[in-house]
Formats: C-alpha cells, structure tokens, sequence
C-alpha cells in the first residue's frame, strides 16, 4: 500500500479511532494505552512497511514536543495548588529525590557498565529519569488509593515532566558553552546548579505573570467562538518566550497552567470583580479542549515512535535495558523509604504500589531524542532501548495497578473509613 495523502488521513482517522479504543480498553483493563499505540506502531512500520518513520525524525521530535507541552499545560490545570498544599511538600520531595537518584544511577550505570562517556551518560540519565506523567494521571485515575497518597503521587507526576525537561536543558545548554567529557564532575555540577536555579526561577516567574494576564483577560473573550484556540495560542506563546529568555520552557507552560487553575477556581479572587463569568466552567473548558487536543497529538507520536523501532538492535539492548530498570527500581525504593517521613502515614502495601509505578513514556521518548541531536555518537541506539524500557516499566505500573486493587478489596472488608492493619 503506499501512502498517498488520501491514504495518510484515512490512516490518521483509523489511528484516532484505534487510540479512542485503547484507552477504553486502559480502562477496562489497565493496560497502558500507550503499548497499544506503540504495538501499532510496529505493525505500521516494520511490519507493513506503511510508515517510514526514519524519513522525518524532526516531524517526530515536534510532534512529541507538542504533544509534550499540552500534557503539561493540561497537568498544571488539574493541579490546584491551593488544595494540593497538604501534599505539595510530599510531593515535591518524592520527585526530586526520586528523579536525582535515578538519574545518578543510571548516569553511574552508563558509565561504568555500558562504558559510555560521561556527558553521554549524564544525557541518558537525565533523559530516563523522570517518571511519565502522561502515563502516571491516568493510572492514579483508576486506582483507589488514600487521597492523601494520591494527591501526593499526582504532585510528583506532574512535576516529572517539567523535572525531566528543565534537567536535560540545563546539560545541554552546558554542553553548547564548551563543556566536555574531559570537564571534571566539580565543574559540571556547579554549573548544572548554577543554570537549574536559574532557568527554574525565570520559568516560575514567567508562568506566574502570564497566568495572572491571561485569566484577567480571559472574562474579556470567554464568550467568543474561539477562546479556546487563544488560549492554545497564549500557551505557545508562553513556551516560546521562555525559551528564548532561557528559561525551562516546559516547566514554565506548567507553571502557567497552575496558575491559571488556582485563579479559576472556587473562591478566585476574579470573583472579587464581579465579573459575568463563571471562572470555575471555565477552567473545565480549557482543560477539556487541550486535554482532547493532547490525546490527539500524543496518539500520533506513540505511532510514530513504534513505527522507529529497529527490531535489528533490540535483542542487544534488552539486557541493558533490565539492567537499567533494575538500577530505576532501586532508586525508586530508596526515595519511597526515604521521603516516606514527609508523607502522611503510608503503610508497606501502599509504598510498595509508588515504588511500582515508574513508566515511562511520552516525557521519556521526547527527551531521548533531544540527547540523541547533542550526542548522536554514543546514543544512536537509544531509541531500541528507550522502546524496550517504555514496555517493562508500563508492565510494572500494569503491576501496580492490580495491587492498588487488592488495597482496595482489603480495604472494602474493613470497617467503612479505615484501613486495615499494615496498609
């Protein structure tokens, strides 16, 4: 069959279709929809020969990067800081002690046992470390847990993504001013902290101010036909000025998202205006819009990023795979025991359920090929690794999920508002 633009939109509709169903089929039966995608991925490109996803790499990197974006606007609206302030603390902790002591271990790993060089390595660990959000929000959906730990669970998702991001812009701004393999580690980490803090400040900042602009605007246009489309607009734009400022672009569209929902929320102080609008449907209608709007773009990147896979160097990376998720998997643990003195009382069942879920995904792939364009010697076979780690982690978050439902059957047998002994 080949792929005529006819063909390529009823292809595009087939796979809009495909990912509606995988995500009922999530659903149903806690499968990420995301190896579904990815699944069909592979029968498109190498199975039928369909998709060549080699012929565009840099239509993949944008379409990632987008989608990438609207998941993180979408993440921050749904995080309310004021309600979340119990857990804020809880969350931040896991996720930055989680994401540096992955990153450190799979940094050592790369380094040591896969024998890469060091900004390589620190490139891969940046790149894998953080959790995927996308993935993450909607397993904590179907999970009953303690709305303690799941507040606190979908903090630290939410900020992965922006974690991930900031980090790996941090080194590769770094590596464009000179640094090298040859730099001693004293050098690179003084200037990662250097350009962390700064490019974190600035994107907080950014995504502070623009949220407070937009949402005194928004009562202006909310009745307008295309609001929504200003809005999508207002977020690139956000995006774009942080990057060209320096800032953490990513974390700054969270940020902005944030905003946006803790002043569109009951007991705004947009109310305090009396204005003729009402700021708490109009929140959900942003957050519906780029929410489908995101579902769109990420079901055509997991495609994609499937129809990449070369199946010649997968069988070689797979044991490097394990090893790097048994390296995630310790790092993880030692967080969870960790920042548990921060958290409000989770027992054994429900730490060993965080440990467990771990995938990666969309935030994972996005970065992997932002390190491949500053480091394409030593990474090239990245890609059949980060396939291979997307898939293990998802099953383990598979894992996670049916233990979640023994908490929750345990939890049912019990009297109504507690929690058995050891959980």
């Amino acid at each position: 069959m080949s792929l005529t633009l006819a063909n390529f939109w009823g292809l595009l509709g087939g796979l809009l279709v495909l990912a509606y169903l995988a995500n009922r089929f999530s659903h149903r039966t806690r499968v990420p929809d995301v190896v579904v995608l990815l699944l069909c991925g592979i029968v498109l490109g190498p199975g039928l020969h369909w998709i060549n996803a080699s012929h565009f790499p840099e239509v993949t990197r944008g379409v990632g990067t987008l989608a990438l974006i609207l998941i993180l606007f979408a993440a921050g609206l749904e995080l309310d800081l004021r309600r979340a302030r119990r857990q804020f603390v809880a969350g931040t902790v896991l996720a930055v002690l989680s994401y540096a002591l992955t990153m450190e271990g799979v940094h050592l790993f790369c380094m040591h046992a896969l024998h890469m060089s060091r900004i390589a390595s620190l490139l891969a660990g940046a790149a894998l470390g953080c959790v995927s959000g996308s993935i993450v929000l909607p397993m904590l959906e179907q999970m009953n847990l303690k709305p303690e730990l799941k507040t606190t669970l979908v903090i630290e998702a939410a900020f992965g993504d922006g974690l991930g991001a900031l980090v790996l812009g941090v080194l590769l701004s770094l590596i464009a001013g000179g640094v090298t393999s040859h730099t001693s580690g004293g050098e690179i980490l003084g200037g990662m902290v250097t350009q962390f803090v700064f490019r974190f400040a600035l994107a907080f900042v950014i995504g502070i101010v623009a949220g407070f602009l937009w949402a005194r605007l928004l009562p202006h246009i909310s009745n307008n036909r295309f609001s929504q489309a200003l809005t999508f607009a207002a977020v690139l734009i956000v995006f774009s000025a942080t990057h060209a400022m320096g800032g953490s672009d990513l974390f700054a569209v969270m940020v902005f998202g944030a905003t946006l929902a803790s002043l569109l929320g009951p007991g705004s102080f947009l109310r305090e205006f009396e204005m003729e609008f009402n700021p708490g449907d109009q929140g959900s209608r942003i957050l519906s819009f780029h929410s489908e709007l995101a579902f769109l773009v990420r079901s055509f990147f997991f495609v994609l990023l499937g129809a990449m896979i070369q199946f010649r160097g997968l069988d070689e990376q797979l044991l490097p795979s394990v090893g790097i998720l048994l390296v995630i998997l310790i790092a993880r643990f030692v967080a969870v025991q960790t920042s548990r003195v921060v958290w409000r009382g989770p027992g054994w069942r429900e730490r060993e359920v965080a440990t467990m879920l771990i995938p990666r995904g969309l935030i994972t792939a996005v970065l992997v090929l932002e390190a491949i364009q500053a480091d394409p010697k030593d990474l090239l076979f990245f890609p059949s690794l980060t396939f291979a780690l997307i898939l293990l982690t998802n099953a383990l978050g598979l894992v996670a999920t049916v233990r979640a439902k023994g908490i929750e059957d345990l939890t049912r047998n019990s009297e109504p508002g507690s929690y058995p002994p050891g959980i």
